[in-house]
């Protein structure tokens, strides 16, 4: 608990001086109509890890110069800049946002990257492991749309700079999504509830192949179908599970 109340007073004083900081950079921003100079500024402020002071100039640029020489960069920058200050939900906007508007674009593939990449800092994020339950545990809509993402990525782009990176976070996601649906299997089986549990077992299986995951299923569901005496889906599991999982131990 004294660990909790550190980190809270101090996530507290840095908001609190950085909002400090922001708002001159804002009445700054608000006084300059220059294009080049309010790019140049917002790069400076990106090269120092001032982000929030980035968004200010970027901000400022997009409104004053939408289609100017510096506005697809300074939307990119954008949704770097939300990414770093963890504002998810500016971040993906931005991101679809220039998805929508430069459809054919040389750097379109970043922006797809990008909305995965958000979603997957927003569903394993520092703070959610302060505060949260375990990953297994928590709601995995999150993952599930940067798997999504990423794997749009993937089809769009396969020989992007940015696949690589992708197809190893897609690996992890889909691990994560397996252990979030065998966690829900066995909330199921606590309560009784073993048609649902033997189900949501199934899925992983089907889903998830060979991912970790799928030897828990596979012995959960011959404990579910035993218990709804459907004792030759129960063998069944039973013999996949020993076939491919032969050392298997719970």
């Amino acid at each position: 608990m004294r660990i909790v109340k550190i980190v809270s007073a101090l996530i507290m004083l840095a908001i609190i001086s950085a909002c400090s900081s922001n708002s001159a950079t804002n009445t700054e921003a608000k006084n300059i109509n220059n294009a080049l100079k309010l790019y140049e500024k917002s790069q400076t402020s990106m090269q120092s890890g001032n982000y929030r002071s980035a968004i200010e100039y970027l901000e400022r640029l997009d409104s004053l110069y939408p289609f100017g020489a510096y506005s697809h960069q300074a939307q990119l920058n954008l949704i770097y800049s939300y990414y770093k200050i963890s504002n998810y939900e500016q971040g993906i906007a931005s991101a679809d946002r220039f998805i929508r508007q430069n459809p054919r674009h040389k750097d379109l593939d970043y922006a797809y990257y990008m909305k995965g990449l958000i979603n997957f800092s927003a569903d394993t994020g520092i703070g959610k492991d302060l505060f949260s339950a375990p990953l297994s545990e928590r709601d995995a809509s999150t993952a599930r749309q940067s798997f999504e993402d990423f794997g749009e990525l993937i089809r769009l782009f396969p020989a992007s700079q940015y696949a690589r990176d992708a197809q190893q976070r897609m690996i992890y996601l889909r691990n994560r999504l397996a252990e979030y649906e065998l966690h829900v299997a066995n909330y199921y089986m606590k309560r009784e509830a073993y048609q649902a549990a033997a189900a949501r077992a199934r899925y992983v299986v089907d889903h998830y192949p060979r991912t970790p995951s799928v030897p828990y299923a596979l012995n959960l569901m011959v404990i579910a179908y035993n218990l709804l005496d459907l004792s030759e889906l129960a063998e069944n599991s039973r013999k996949v599970l020993l076939l491919n999982y032969p050392g298997f131990k719970k």
